[in-house]
């Protein structure tokens, strides 16, 4: 029969035995940040199903997969320039196991063009820039201009009545029409569409004559001939377009401008987990076969940056973006 007297020493010695197995373990063992991912992961595409963010989003999922061990499935979101996948990821858990992939234009640009209720910045944060392209200026078949100072003396010598696209008003596409207008000393007017598809149509009809256009979009026109590119935005040639000058080394170094797709999560998801996704991220974008894919889609692989500096160049271009809107008055809708 066991008394009081002894049953208490022998509860307080049971409870010594387990503190010293726990206190024996691994902290990792404890933490478990190494059995992640323990479901299906799911990426969740801020655009349109068959868009670029959508192309990136199963290109990444199928190669994580093989790394992770788990299933990962990619889910286009479509809606308000991204801010409804945004919101989806917010909504979602913070143990990683749902993600973005969307444009750096979530945070560097939307916040400018659409009043939030919510500071993207502080929203999502971004973990591997995945791809990476930047903006052509392209034209009409019809623009008489064989070069790109043939068309600045063009629209020099018709002042106020050539219009340029952009595939939204506020965005890049926008501003770097603003600059060059402003460098070059131009009179282009600024004519904004809601998506490149229905400002490309426009421009093949000749409806429009120029655009600021991201390369993902205009590359397969422009390969086929239905229209013409002048110039590239990148810091350096596109080698999907080699024989296209950048428009810094045309003499306009500030109209240089980069648009990066990147893999984003819930700032407050644990730090092992962002560890290990950039990890196995990063294995799948050193592929030779998604990287030959993503040029395929006009895009070059994403650089290793690291999301320190990934964010600081957001901040940067939000700064940039935001001093040229003011300078026009430019408001969110």
């Amino acid at each position: 029969m066991t008394t009081t007297r002894s049953f208490i020493p022998m509860c307080i010695a049971m409870a010594f035995a387990i503190a010293l197995v726990l206190a024996a373990c691994p902290v990792d063992a404890q933490a478990q940040p190494g059995k992640w991912p323990e479901k299906p992961v799911r990426i969740v595409a801020a655009g349109p199903a068959g868009g670029s963010a959508d192309i990136v989003a199963h290109l990444l999922a199928d190669g994580l997969a093989k790394e992770l061990g788990q299933p990962v499935y990619a889910e286009p979101k479509p809606g308000a320039g991204g801010v409804l996948a945004v919101n989806d990821l917010t909504q979602a858990p913070r143990d990683g196991h749902t993600l973005l992939v969307g444009v750096s234009s979530l945070v560097s640009e939307i916040p400018h063009i659409v009043k939030l209720r919510i500071d993207m910045a502080k929203e999502i944060k971004p973990v591997v820039e995945l791809a990476r392209g930047g903006l052509a200026m392209v034209a009409a078949p019809t623009v008489p201009a064989k070069s790109f100072s043939e068309l600045v003396g063009w629209v020099k010598a018709n002042p106020g009545r050539v219009n340029y696209a952009s595939y939204s008003a506020g965005t890049m596409s926008h501003v770097l029409g603003l600059q060059l207008n402003q460098a070059a000393g131009l009179d282009m007017t600024h004519v904004g569409y809601k998506g490149s598809t229905p400002a490309l149509i426009d421009l093949m009809g000749g409806h429009v004559p120029l655009m600021f256009d991201g390369m993902a979009t205009s590359l397969p026109l422009i390969r086929s001939g239905k229209i013409k590119v002048f110039a590239v935005s990148t810091p350096k040639r596109s080698p999907m377009l080699p024989d296209v000058p950048t428009l810094s080394e045309l003499g306009y170094p500030k109209l240089e401008a980069i648009a990066w797709m990147g893999l984003w999560v819930k700032p407050d998801v644990p730090a092992p987990v962002q560890a290990r996704l950039r990890e196995a991220t990063l294995k799948v974008l050193a592929q030779p076969a998604v990287r030959e894919r993503l040029q395929e889609i006009g895009f070059e692989a994403g650089q290793p940056r690291s999301p320190e500096e990934l964010a600081q160049s957001l901040g940067e271009d939000f700064e940039r973006m935001g001093i040229v809107l003011k300078s026009i008055g430019f408001k969110p809708e």
